[in-house]
């Protein structure tokens, strides 16, 4: 857990992802009138609910579990969960909710009967203390993409949840807790022993970057299967824990710099994204609604504070930050279709020739 405003905003963080391309995701909580919200639930892992609940005892109770997303299934599937663990907080979800490949309804999603609420058709938590800012719904044929922005007047705290992200130049510290998603792409070859050093560190961070958000960058290949036999059960890597150095990514020359249009650097002012995934598969049907959002997210003379659901947080926004970040938005080329887009380009267009999306 860590304190991002003194007595009034925390945040949970894990790890999530597969073969080791693991990113991290937050729960927010926000003290309100009468004890914690939480918004964008975690896994309740023993550890977390032990620090939940010491919370619990010097500020309040568990009041309200927000779910702020229609099709976040990382954000959706702890929700039955943590509200089994506070089984008096009423759980608050985005309308729209939809599963695949059969449609069913919400108390079959694992929402509880009797103490689920939708935002917006049932109003919305705290509204004396918190704006509650919807993107969407966009019509994905499969479903729907909606997720809903909170601001905190009271600490100038702004909540996302996938929509916008800022990624650092470092590895979170969340990582300290097990380096070995850093050291295992930090490799050229599968043979390789997994050493642990800084610049190490920061190298898997960056092309575990580039996997999250391109899902296959053009600077990667996947070598031969001879290849990856021959560098497997080497003896520095005959452990679970280096996948028996079966490892089947090779790194091309300019991979560095296709991240490095990513990255925030310390000391500059933040570098806002839309996250790749999104601003290919899901905005280009909706790009007026992303920009019409953004002219509703909360101005201040002073910074703001953004706290995604994922990746570095809390970010301090300059003055002027979104404003800019949306003019970027509406001038600049949308969503290309060439270097490391191409991979996204593709599932789009398969998705769009099968009639599965608008």
């Amino acid at each position: 857990m860590r304190e991002l405003v003194p007595n009034r905003v925390w945040c949970f963080e894990q790890l999530h992802g597969v073969w080791y391309v693991a990113v991290p995701i937050r729960m927010t909580v926000l003290r309100v009138d009468d004890g914690l919200l939480l918004y964008a639930p975690v896994p309740p892992t023993p550890e977390l609910l032990r620090e939940l609940c010491a919370l619990e005892q010097r500020i309040g109770p568990v009041r309200a579990i927000v779910l702020p997303t229609a099709s976040g299934l990382e954000h959706k599937l702890p929700v039955p969960a943590m509200a089994r663990a506070f089984p008096e907080a009423t759980v608050w979800i985005t309308p729209h909710q939809w599963s695949f490949p059969l449609s069913l309804p919400s108390r079959w999603l694992g929402f509880p009967a009797g103490r689920t609420k939708c935002l917006l058709e049932d109003g919305v938590p705290y509204a004396s203390q918190l704006d509650w800012l919807p993107l969407g719904p966009i019509d994905l044929g499969l479903g729907t993409f909606m997720e809903f922005a909170c601001f905190d007047r009271a600490t100038s705290s702004l909540l996302v949840t996938d929509a916008l992200v800022v990624i650092g130049t470092d590895p979170p510290p969340v990582f300290n807790l097990d380096p070995t998603p850093l050291l295992f792409h930090a490799r050229e070859f599968g043979s390789e022993p997994m050493e642990d050093r800084p610049d190490l560190r920061q190298r898997g961070w960056l092309r575990m970057v580039a996997f999250a958000n391109y899902l296959r960058p053009d600077k990667l290949e996947v070598p031969s299967i001879g290849r990856i036999i021959s560098e497997a059960f080497a003896p520095p890597c005959r452990t679970a824990r280096s996948h028996f150095g079966i490892y089947p990514f090779q790194w091309i020359d300019g991979w560095q710099e296709q991240v490095e249009l990513l990255i925030s650097h310390p000391g500059k002012e933040p570098r806002l994204l839309v996250a790749p995934v999104l601003e290919k598969l899901v905005f280009p049907r909706a790009r007026s609604l992303l920009l019409n959002w953004l002219d509703s997210l909360p101005r201040y003379n002073s910074s703001l504070r953004l706290i995604p659901a994922h990746y570095d947080a809390p970010i301090m926004l300059p003055a002027d930050c979104l404003d800019a970040f949306k003019q970027s938005l509406a001038v600049r080329a949308w969503a290309p279709d060439d270097g490391s887009w191409q991979f996204l380009s593709r599932i789009d267009s398969t998705l769009r020739d099968w009639h599965l999306v608008p």
